[in-house]
């Protein structure tokens, strides 16, 4: 269902963008995929933009601290993980071999509760215990995310880590060129992708899929738009066409249209 108001353990739920210009990046995706954005008090002086389509909340976009930018660390977009409970969750990160980048804290407005880690294959990624946001209300529709993917340079290591952590399960089978492709288990569902990353140089990090209603007509926007293009767009058999792509200040993503049956 494109609706959603819950999220299993173990299921990606929401991303945001850290940007390093909040009014490029807001511009950016408001004319891509035609969002709203909901400014919100995010404490200390920041503001958390909550981006909405169909008046759910999809994604989310702020300015990047000053450390960050001061380390002149790049915009990216970080995807969030379900847990039932983030204290617990974060109590299994060092023994399966993770690092905690931030500690479990409350966000503001009752939100709910967050930590950051770093994978043992070096990918950083967020933990969310729901409060009063479950995570984006709508995905799997123009605009809105349709998939979450790892990209790391040690699949097993990191496949490991979230199967620790979070008690899903996996499958890998051959998907479209590639003879390898994992995909994330929960309940049976297939939830996530982690696949070797394609290029050297790269380090890992979780890669969004918003779905589009054509891809080649949202490459040529986003070029127009300011962004840029990584990877031109291509069809992978049995799951449908995509492209890569990178935001007005240099965020990666992707855009995807499924395959029908």
């Amino acid at each position: 269902m494109p609706e959603k108001d819950s999220y299993t353990q173990g299921t990606p739920c929401w991303v945001d963008l850290s940007t390093t210009d909040i009014v490029v990046s807001n511009a950016f995706y408001s004319a891509l995929f035609g969002w709203e954005m909901d400014p919100m008090d995010a404490g200390n002086g920041m503001t958390y933009y909550m981006a909405k389509l169909q008046g759910k909340y999809v994604a989310g976009l702020m300015q990047q601290p000053v450390e960050q930018a001061g380390a002149g660390i790049p915009s990216y977009w970080a995807s969030y993980i379900s847990v039932d409970n983030v204290d617990e969750t974060a109590d299994k990160v060092e023994d399966a071999g993770g690092h905690i980048v931030f500690a479990p804290d409350e966000v503001p407005n009752g939100g709910g509760r967050m930590f950051a880690a770093s994978d043992p294959t070096g990918a950083q990624v967020g933990f969310w215990q729901a409060g009063n946001h479950h995570g984006a209300g709508l995905v799997n529709e123009p605009g809105t995310l349709v998939w979450n993917e790892l990209q790391t340079n040690d699949v097993p290591k990191a496949v490991a880590f979230y199967e620790a952590v979070t008690g899903c399960g996996s499958e890998t089978a051959p998907a479209g060129d590639l003879q390898e492709y994992t995909r994330l288990l929960v309940d049976g569902q297939a939830v996530a992708g982690v696949m070797r990353l394609p290029t050297s140089g790269v380090p890992p990090y979780w890669m969004p899929y918003f779905n589009v209603d054509d891809v080649d007509t949202t490459v040529a926007k986003a070029q127009d738009l300011g962004g840029r293009v990584y990877a031109p767009a291509f069809d992978v058999p049995g799951v449908g066409r995509m492209a890569v792509l990178a935001d007005a200040t240099g965020a990666a993503f992707s855009v995807m249209h499924a395959e029908t049956a």
